[in-house]
């Protein structure tokens, strides 16, 4: 007799311009008395800055509390915890495009440990890369350089004056050295190869014991994640609407902005496959 194994669902989500939007990334384009009611979800500077609809705020609730949600993010844990989702807090979260699992707030040590010896193995050192960076960059374009979490670096620039080809001739020098480059709203971002989503979230996948695993971006640094997922939803703007990007079980919706972090949500709902009840 065979015994069927419960199904347990993953949902890896990207974060900013995926689930959640700044001001500027909102694209309300309805009249405003249309406009949908928004939820303020993280404040920086003691100012409002990332938004979505109460309406996703009600389904990502939904969505925490009958799969195993994890926030999956370029972002910095510092930047992450800015974040107040609603819902239960998940119990992982990856930020740092995968340099770090968090478990329960946490990151964990031997996921750090794993990532460090990949990088050190497999790629041109960051000392490299951001030294290149600031040396190419025009002063008249660039705001600010940074370094996030000593594992990569991003530029944050003056979109309108930045050079058609300066961000396209940067990535052939980069993947010479096993690095990628993608440049999203205001920041180029130059990420060692071996740091990526999928890999840690096959690593969360493996500790949750999931059998089916969603995704969603928006970005070229999504990519990964989309590809090693069971199934993956692009929104209708980002570098990968820009690009075209898609792949044979990723569904590319036509919504833009912050309608359309709802209509993922939806559709991470349809998807899922409820926990069983312990």
């Amino acid at each position: 007799m065979t015994v069927s194994r419960p199904t347990t669902t993953l949902v890896a989500s990207d974060l900013d311009r995926t689930l959640i939007y700044s001001r500027a990334a909102l694209q309300l384009l309805m009249p405003d008395a249309e406009s949908p009611r928004l939820l303020c979800v993280e404040t920086y500077d003691r100012k409002p800055l990332s938004y979505l609809t109460e309406t996703a705020a009600a389904l990502l609730e939904e969505l925490a509390r009958t799969t195993v949600f994890v926030p999956t993010t370029t972002r910095s844990r510092e930047q992450y915890e800015r974040i107040h989702l609603p819902g239960p807090a998940p119990k992982f979260a990856i930020c740092a495009n995968g340099g770090h699992v968090l478990v329960d707030g946490v990151s964990d040590p031997g996921w750090q440990a794993q990532v460090a010896r990949r990088l050190a193995d497999e790629c041109a050192s960051l000392e490299e890369v951001r030294t290149h960076l600031v040396a190419a960059a025009d002063p008249a374009w660039l705001l600010k350089e940074r370094v996030a979490e000593d594992l990569f670096a991003y530029l944050v620039v003056e979109r309108s004056l930045l050079p058609a080809d300066w961000v396209r001739e940067l990535a052939a020098w980069a993947e010479l050295r096993g690095w990628t480059v993608s440049l999203q709203g205001r920041k180029i971002y130059a990420v060692p190869m071996p740091l990526t989503k999928s890999a840690a979230m096959k690593e969360v996948a493996r500790r949750a014991g999931a059998t089916l695993t969603l995704a969603a971006g928006d970005s070229l640094l999504d990519a990964d994640l989309l590809l090693a997922a069971d199934r993956g939803w692009r929104p209708g703007h980002g570098e990968l609407a820009d690009t075209g990007w898609s792949a044979p079980h990723i569904d590319v919706l036509t919504q833009r902005g912050v309608v359309a972090g709802e209509e993922i949500l939806r559709r991470f709902l349809r998807a899922a496959v409820p926990q069983p009840a312990l």
